[in-house]
Order: structure tokens, then C-alpha cells, then sequence
């Protein structure tokens, strides 16, 4: 699996899962799902991704995008 289809498993997972939260525990975790949408649109925008960086260090081969 490339870091670029990692990434994007990642970031689906925690949104998905951010929104179980929001809905059965407590409407706080809204804010999860509001930080992963950002982080999303900061890492198009500058190439900059923190999951990326970990994956890499995981040792998942390199694609395009990151």
C-alpha cells in the first residue's frame, strides 16, 4: 500500500469514526471531524502531512501526492 491510499484510509477512518462519537458518546466530537476536514484541506494545499511523515517512518512505499 502506497503512503498517498494510506493517508486517505486514515483520514476516511477517523471522520467515520469521529462522527460514531459525535452521535453515541457525546456532540463534542464534532470537533474531530472538524479537525481531520481541516487538516485535509491544510495538507492539499501545502503538501505538508503529519500521517504521511508516519507512514513513511512505517515503511510504506512513496507515491505522488506526499
Amino acid at each position: 500500500m502506497s503512503v498517498d491510499r494510506a493517508v486517505l484510509v486514515f483520514a476516511g477512518t477517523m471522520v467515520l469514526v469521529s462522527l460514531l462519537l459525535t452521535h453515541f458518546v457525546h456532540p463534542g466530537f464534532v470537533w474531530l471531524t472538524a479537525f481531520v476536514g481541516a487538516n485535509m484541506i491544510q495538507s492539499a494545499l501545502t503538501g505538508f502531512c503529519p500521517a504521511a511523515m508516519l507512514f513513511r517512518k512505517f515503511g510504506l512505499g512513496r507515491d505522488s501526492a506526499f
